[in-house]
């Protein structure tokens, strides 16, 4: 299957297990791989016929946005929801990447989901 990748968009969000640390904004890095068929959008050079990536990037600046939330977990399965139900993939992998354990670069969750 094709792919669409966005590698490490930059988003802020309210998030962590303790209130104190969802109290301020984190900084979160996000990947997703859009899994879908883009031989016609090769074909015709039709902006129709793939997903936008501005548009995708904005959905998930707006959903790591929404809401506080305890989990990383949890932001990477509202953004492979929110693209799946606004049908820019046929499945979709969403890594998060959160930089709160010190001396290590980072803690990441990868999901997949498909419809």
């Amino acid at each position: 299957m094709d792919k669409i990748v966005i590698q490490d968009l930059e988003v802020d969000a309210h998030i962590g297990v303790t209130e104190a640390e969802r109290t301020l904004p984190q900084h979160l890095l996000v990947t997703v791989e859009l899994e879908r068929d883009l031989a016609e959008a090769g074909r015709t050079d039709s902006e129709a016929a793939t997903a936008r990536y501005d548009v995708v990037a904005n959905m998930i600046r707006e959903t790591t946005g929404a809401h506080p939330r305890k989990l990383i977990e949890t932001v990477a399965t509202e953004i492979a929801d929110a693209i799946l139900d606004r049908q820019f993939a046929s499945a979709v992998t969403v890594e998060v990447k959160k930089f709160s354990i010190p001396r290590s670069r980072y803690v990441a969750v990868q999901i997949r989901r498909a419809r």
